[in-house]
């Protein structure tokens, strides 16, 4: 099977400001699409791409706007988010460590990406990496397998929106970030949350002021605790048994 995304875009002008890679010693190296590739397949997968750094606050790509260049997360966390025509914004999900970013068939993003903190990620120009997954198959396998993924988990997301309560919600959100995070860091009981109460919300379809509730509750009952960076798990059985309800 073949990826052609090169032939649904524009002419690639990715920006250039970064630096070489350093496949090797990546950190998410084994957590994303790259750790499919060989060793002697990274120098050519180091000369496609370089290393950029975003501040808080700043922008990856914006909706609507060419979608020319995609992303490997390598450190920090990301916000993705589109605006609907009437001006709210709707959170569609949280980029970690080892997400890939910008592969949507669609020659437009479809959202935006802005850094919750500072952030680094390798560049590709959508061309060229879509040339790549033609010559290396066991690259394009690994990224339908990260694509089934991502699958999986907006379908989950569309049973939390759907029939639970405030708090199973809110519940479920921190169960699936602390399962994304433990990929990463390997923490069981410490989650950090890098986006705000507000994110949160527009991400589960709740009011600030219930995420604040409903964490204040938890607190409460010693569930969790709350931390300057996050939560931690007191009670882990207790907040799975709400998470799968």
């Amino acid at each position: 099977m073949s990826v052609q995304f090169s032939a649904l875009i524009s002419p690639v002008n990715c920006p250039n400001h970064g630096t070489e890679l350093d496949c090797a010693h990546c950190g998410v190296r084994s957590l994303s699409v790259c750790g499919a590739l060989h060793d002697d397949e990274l120098v050519a997968f180091e000369k496609m791409s370089k290393t950029i750094s975003f501040n808080v606050r700043e922008t990856l790509f914006e909706q609507d706007e060419p979608s020319e260049c995609v992303y490997n997360i390598t450190t920090g966390s990301v916000r993705l988010y589109k605006l609907l025509p009437d001006g709210r914004r709707q959170i569609v999900g949280f980029a970690l460590p080892g997400d890939f970013l910008g592969l949507a068939l669609s020659e437009r993003n479809v959202f935006s990406a802005d850094a919750l903190t500072p952030v680094t990620a390798c560049q590709f120009s959508r061309s060229t990496f879509s040339e790549m997954l033609d010559e290396k198959p066991h690259l394009l396998r690994r990224l339908h397998s990260i694509a089934s993924h991502e699958l999986t988990l907006a379908q989950d997301q569309m049973v939390i929106l759907g029939r639970r309560t405030a708090e199973e919600k809110v519940a479920a959100f921190l169960i699936g970030l602390r399962k994304r995070w433990g990929r990463v860091n390997a923490s069981n009981l410490h989650i950090p949350l890098p986006m705000t109460r507000q994110d949160i919300g527009d991400f589960l379809g709740l009011t600030v002021e219930t995420v604040s509730r409903m964490l204040t509750r938890m607190a409460r009952e010693k569930t969790i605790v709350i931390v300057p960076d996050g939560v931690r798990l007191l009670d882990v059985a207790r907040i799975e048994a709400l998470a799968e309800c």
